[in-house]
């Protein structure tokens, strides 16, 4: 079980030191935004050569670049989306008396080009893996893609814990699609099908015969376990933001000085 605790630390190094990054970029003043994205696209250029070649290596360094590969990509979608980039044609809150059907297609609207962007890089990393011996990138991606499909909509559906503070100023009308309650239906659901999958990745683990097997189930297994960590921040009260405490003085910073 030592050898699962390599991948697994790089997996948690990666997820908490790259979301501090992008907070720490939403954080900065917004004429610095489009800096950051033309910094970040210029990236993401480089990353996609380099998930291109690492399809091809089915080794314990070709594991760990494919992984590296869809966090980076992923993290582009983030910033686009957090910095107001790539959003919806919706830019305002729904008003209080909205609900139903037409409140679930307010909140759609608020975040479809995201969406279809991140349908997009989809596709992009499949295209660049496919018939490849290495798909721990098509993997990684599509299990960041479905939890944050699971959070956004057990979001709406309603959690005690909201996590309005990793939300940036100029996004503040999503909240408007939020939903504050003790539980709902799905929440019960995402967990246990998802802390299903992380146990049948760890009997994966084990029954690896090879190191590039081995690595790539413990990377997997280590991010859908902390998915689902990141889906119980929504009902335990926890203090999450302290995590990212160093990430977030921008933000707390740009908001101590405008406060009157």
């Amino acid at each position: 079980m030592i050898d699962f605790l390599m991948p697994a630390a790089y997996a948690i190094l990666v997820w908490w030191f790259a979301t501090g990054i992008i907070l720490f970029l939403d954080g900065l003043p917004p004429h610095t935004f489009r800096w950051s994205m033309i910094c970040a696209t210029a990236g993401l250029a480089i990353v996609s050569v380099q998930l291109r070649a690492s399809a091809a290596d089915a080794s314990t360094s070709g594991a760990y670049t494919a992984f590296t590969c869809a966090i980076l990509v992923w993290g582009w979608l983030e910033m686009s989306f957090l910095m107001g980039f790539i959003t919806g044609p919706r830019k305002h809150a729904c008003l209080e008396r909205c609900s139903g059907w037409r409140h679930f297609l307010h909140a759609v609207e608020a975040i479809i080009f995201n969406e279809l962007a991140t349908l997009g890089g989809g596709l992009a990393v499949l295209v660049a893996t496919r018939h490849a011996p290495n798909q721990l990138a098509l993997a990684t991606y599509l299990i960041l893609w479905g939890m944050r499909l699971s959070a956004k909509l057990n979001l709406f559906l309603g959690v005690p814990n909201l996590g309005e503070k990793f939300l940036p100023a100029h996004l503040q009308y999503l909240k408007s699609f939020f939903r504050k309650r003790p539980m709902n239906i799905l929440f019960p659901v995402s967990v246990s099908v998802s802390t299903i999958g992380v146990v049948l990745l760890v009997q994966r683990y084990i029954a690896a015969s090879d190191p590039f097997n081995a690595t790539a189930f413990a990377l997997v297994a280590s991010l859908l376990a902390l998915a689902v960590l990141e889906h119980w921040f929504m009902v335990i009260p926890l203090p999450s933001e302290k995590m990212w405490r160093w990430a977030m003085r921008p933000a707390e910073a740009r908001i101590t000085v405008k406060a009157p």
